[in-house]
């Protein structure tokens, strides 16, 4: 069941109904219900998977518990291999029995296993539970429907955020109510991301997905174009999708973090990484992979492998169904991970600039093209994750890079269509509420407008949602990695 399914608003109003009727010492076996529900709608079968995760981490959380240090050592180990081990498994074992076939003419027996939808997001917020539990951090759950509750609440589980058991856990191990006073702002946030979905990914969607599907045709104005719109296709179809999810979760008492924070107004690709973009799953890595590895604390060296160690393994993560399984998210990951040692490399420098020149540090418009400069080199890497081979990226960044000195005399001339002009307005609506809402968030600015105003804005936005969605049940995109 999508978030922009015509059933859902039916199912979850049910939910609410019966959330508000149920006694509230059940609250959370109603939750678990509907969320086993929502999650095995159309596909029972991932809800086989979904209870073998829950119940590794289940009993392998109570092992690390137990005061037998050969005992905690083992049921960690085995629930980390389970978990991750599977994950592995339905990403790159079939894709790299393949490729070891083409290479060397062996013949590797195929699994033909396919990931479940939203998969890798719970399989990496149950490995986040095994190790906060191991770590010390984390007294391991008793209550098992409240683990079933954290890996499985309908929310998050199709692409997040990431949430730690260290903050949900404690919000469902009291009495779950919801908070009346902010069912607007959960509403807000639920309208925001369904405007991001249905009405901006989705109409730019068919520009991107017809000029990459012709990539060898395209001319090298329609793939530029198709460039543009995808990195702000991505943005909006998945950062729509977790606004939803905050603001459903809010409905029921239910804090999510933040998972998008206007990213591509980020002055650094380490800005956008660390702080803007899928924050949640930039803090696993950081807190589970980089910092024991050793940070940058380890010496020049090992700061530098560290980086690229984070990067090359998000793109190991982001490999999925969504594009192909491919060579094509390592190169995305190393190419970040590269901005990334740049960054590092010049750091010290930019530091007594701005030591010396506090000025220039602090001109408006040095920062405006530093943010230029970071959403091209996103916009770069862009190209191959959305790519379906790495010789498709490459024939794309070389037909754009050939056709650019043309490009500005074609463009008087170029018979752009409905969907080009209506993505490229979507696009400048977008960037101008976010450089709005940069100074001063959207939910505060309409809470000290007149009531008018702000339902005159309501009723835009739902107008816009209906008249110029696109309703045909897409996927969100992360659904499918």
């Amino acid at each position: 069941m999508l978030f922009n399914s015509l059933e859902f608003p039916l199912f979850l109003i049910v939910v609410l109904i019966g959330f508000v009727l149920v006694s509230p010492r059940w609250r959370w076996a109603w939750l678990i219900a509907a969320s086993y529900v929502f999650y095995g709608y159309g596909n029972p079968a991932n809800l086989i998977y979904l209870g073998a995760v829950t119940g590794v981490v289940y009993v392998c959380g109570l092992a690390i518990g137990s005061i037998n240090s050969a005992v905690r050592r083992i049921a960690f180990a085995a629930g980390l291999v389970a978990v991750l081990g599977s994950l592995f498994a339905f990403k790159f074992y079939d894709f790299l029995a393949s490729e070891l076939q083409a290479a060397g003419g062996v013949s590797v027996p195929r699994l033909g296993l396919v990931a479940p939808a939203g998969y890798s997001f719970y399989a990496f917020m149950a490995a986040s539970y095994l190790i906060d539990a191991w770590r010390g951090g984390l007294a391991p759950e008793r209550h098992a429907g409240r683990v079933a509750l954290y890996l499985a609440w309908f929310p998050k589980i199709l692409a997040g955020p990431i949430e730690r058991a260290t903050a949900f856990l404690p919000q469902v191990r009291s009495t779950i109510a919801a908070d009346p006073t902010r069912t607007v702002s959960a509403l807000q946030l639920i309208g925001w991301g369904l405007f991001k979905k249905v009405v901006i990914a989705d109409n730019l969607a068919p520009v991107v997905d017809n000029a990459f599907a012709i990539a060898a045709y395209a001319s090298p104005l329609e793939l530029l174009i198709a460039v543009y719109f995808f990195a702000f296709q991505i943005y909006c179809d998945f950062s729509g999708y977790a606004d939803m999810a905050i603001g459903i979760s809010r409905l029921f008492g239910i804090d999510l973090m933040e998972n998008f924070r206007r990213p591509y107004l980020s002055r650094s690709v380490s800005e956008f990484w660390a702080q803007r973009w899928h924050i949640s799953l930039g803090r696993w890595f950081r807190d589970y992979l980089y910092i024991p590895l050793g940070g940058s604390r380890a010496g020049t060296i090992r700061t530098y492998f560290n980086a690229m160690a984070v990067f090359v393994v998000s793109g190991l993560w982001h490999a999925g169904l969504g594009y192909g399984v491919g060579w094509t998210f390592l190169i995305w990951g190393a190419m970040n991970g590269l901005y990334q040692w740049v960054g590092l490399a010049t750091g010290p420098m930019r530091a007594a600039v701005g030591q010396k020149v506090p000025k220039l540090a602090e001109s408006r418009w040095l920062g405006a093209l530093r943010i230029l400069l970071t959403f091209h080199l996103i916009l770069l890497s862009w190209v191959f994750f959305r790519a379906t081979s790495i010789d498709q990226a490459l024939l794309i960044l070389q037909k754009v890079w050939n056709g650019l000195p043309a490009i500005p005399g074609i463009l008087a001339h170029y018979p752009f269509t409905a969907d080009h002009i209506t993505g490229a307005a979507l696009i400048l609506l977008l960037l101008g509420i976010e450089l709005i809402e940069e100074r001063r968030p959207a939910a505060e600015r309409l809470a000290s407008m007149p009531r008018p105003v702000r339902w005159i804005i309501y009723y835009a936005v739902i107008f816009a949602i209906l008249v110029l969605g696109r309703w045909q049940g897409a996927e969100f995109i992360y659904m499918q990695f």
